[in-house]
């Protein structure tokens, strides 16, 4: 790939986001009735390729239950408020009421409040006995406390989840998690990231992981990029690890690891594109903390936002724009892309002629840069 020239001694590779690219239409068409969004990951199947990202301001039990019920998986945040408090009602609703000077030392304080075995536990059993599937996320520094609480209370899908996850962590201060030995251990599947890198992802897909989280820094509430100077632009990133996926296929022999976008996705376009480069499914925050049930009652924020040193992200207001379900399956009376997201997505598929995911990302895709000015 073609080099750009950053100064005598600089050269960097040209990277893309979602809004630099778009998708061609094809000489067929078909009925957006007649397309399938199903999306299967292990032993698990889900009539839409649509997570939850693990956030305290989007998903609460009830929440990850309700989107379990609409098609998709909830993914319950473990380090989160609901894991802290037995009831953070009055956490949440302070949350979303503080000015922008003040949030973020004070959800530091609130934050601080330690994580209890016990909580993990009761959540899960919460959303099991609901009936739908169980998914909890945590951070790599947190899995090895509390993975066999996770285990033990039911769990379906692992999500191990972080600003950046790599395969090989070095530290002089702590033993590091060995992912590849973790992985085998278990016995539930088990989503990793996220990466932003073909050599990243390879290295997770030789871990064992299901699946790869791609993402780092693009997500709405996050600073990552003003504070460490680290970004990842998705279409190139979801591309880059899609193409790692198939070479891992071949390298081992035909198994499968699942792409799924994490971040960069506030419009129901940016989900179309991040399938077109090669993702399986996506992991959404922003759009899902928009509807009325979310816990973050019009306002995001994720784990960064809290970090106890290096705060990278910050809370932001995104309104509401209806139920989960008008969300995910409509119907819509805004042209904005924030809500009926699978609608958009079918109707997509059907324009470009497509029958399924798998077949959508071979979809023709160009480099036309947005200007919404």
């Amino acid at each position: 790939m073609t080099e750009i020239e950053i100064g005598a001694g600089k050269r960097g590779r040209r990277a893309w986001a979602f809004d630099d690219v778009a998708v061609v239409p094809s000489r067929r068409t078909r009925d957006p009735q007649d397309v399938s969004t199903t999306w299967n990951i292990d032993a698990y199947k889900f009539e839409l390729p649509v997570l939850s990202a693990p956030m305290d301001s989007a998903v609460s039990p009830a929440t990850a239950i309700q989107i379990g019920k609409l098609g998709g998986l909830g993914v319950l945040d473990l380090e989160g408020l609901w894991t802290r408090y037995e009831d953070p009602s009055k956490q949440l609703a302070e949350i979303a009421k503080l000015s922008a000077e003040k949030a973020v030392a004070r959800m530091q304080e609130i934050y601080a409040e330690p994580i209890k075995a016990e909580l993990i536990r009761d959540r899960i059993a919460e959303i099991r006995a609901a009936g739908v599937t169980v998914a909890g996320a945590l951070s790599p520094q947190r899995t090895v406390e509390f993975y066999q609480t996770v285990i033990k209370a039911g769990v379906d899908i692992f999500v191990i989840r972080g600003t950046n996850v790599s395969a090989e962590h070095v530290s002089k201060q702590a033993e590091p998690l060995n992912l590849k030995q973790f992985i085998y251990e278990l016995d539930v599947p088990v989503i990793v990231g996220g990466a932003s890198t073909y050599t990243s992802a390879l290295h997770l897909m030789r871990t064992g992981a299901a699946g790869v989280l791609v993402g780092f820094g693009g997500g709405r509430a996050s600073t990552t990029r003003k504070v460490v100077g680290i970004h990842a632009p998705m279409a190139t990133a979801v591309a880059d690890v899609a193409g790692a996926r198939r070479d891992y296929m071949d390298e081992s022999g035909g198994r499968y690891v699942h792409v799924i976008a994490d971040g960069g996705l506030g419009t129901s376009g940016d989900i179309v594109k991040a399938i077109a480069c090669g993702a399986d499914a996506v992991m959404l925050g922003s759009i899902l903390a928009r509807a009325d049930e979310a816990p973050g009652k019009g306002w995001h924020w994720g784990q960064e936002a809290f970090h106890e040193e290096l705060p990278r992200g910050t809370k932001v207001e995104v309104g509401n724009s209806g139920s989960l379900k008008t969300i995910l399956h409509g119907p819509s009376n805004t042209a904005d892309g924030t809500t009926n997201v699978v609608g958009a997505l079918r109707r997509a598929m059907a324009t470009t002629g497509y029958s399924d995911l798998k077949e959508f990302q071979r979809v023709e895709v160009v480099v036309a840069p947005y200007d919404a000015q």
